[in-house]
């Protein structure tokens, strides 16, 4: 169960815009993420690239925790607000459920539930 420091630190670490960087430092070796039942992505060096990836394709990501966030045990539950501007000037708002299981002090599993009629620039 991760303890309340930890969780402050990761959502800090998301919010001040350091998602790749979030994925090192609070992900185990082995994590793995998916989204919307999509087959998931495995390992945490597979989960950092893919990341980078995605921020490579943006100017920038305004990202803001919805509050409270959810915790019951290694279960935890995070509400995100992301706002995207790409590279191209496009924008983006996107809303999403995070469900985390935690070992310890890490991820080990992450599963994001959004609507993906959201990924449609704005």
């Amino acid at each position: 169960m991760p303890s309340a420091a930890t969780l402050e630190a990761f959502v800090a670490a998301v919010e001040s815009g350091q998602h790749a960087q979030a994925i090192e430092d609070f992900y185990t070796e082995q994590a793995s993420m998916r989204e919307n039942k999509a087959e998931p992505r495995r390992g945490r060096a597979v989960l950092v690239a893919h990341e980078r990836a995605v921020l490579a394709r943006t100017a920038s990501v305004a990202s803001q925790c919805v509050r409270p966030v959810l915790v019951n045990g290694d279960h935890v539950v995070i509400r995100w607000i992301f706002d995207f501007t790409g590279t191209d000037g496009r924008r983006m708002h996107m809303e999403e459920l995070a469900w985390q299981r935690w070992e310890g002090e890490r991820i080990a599993e992450e599963e994001f539930f959004y609507d993906p009629a959201q990924m449609k620039p704005a």
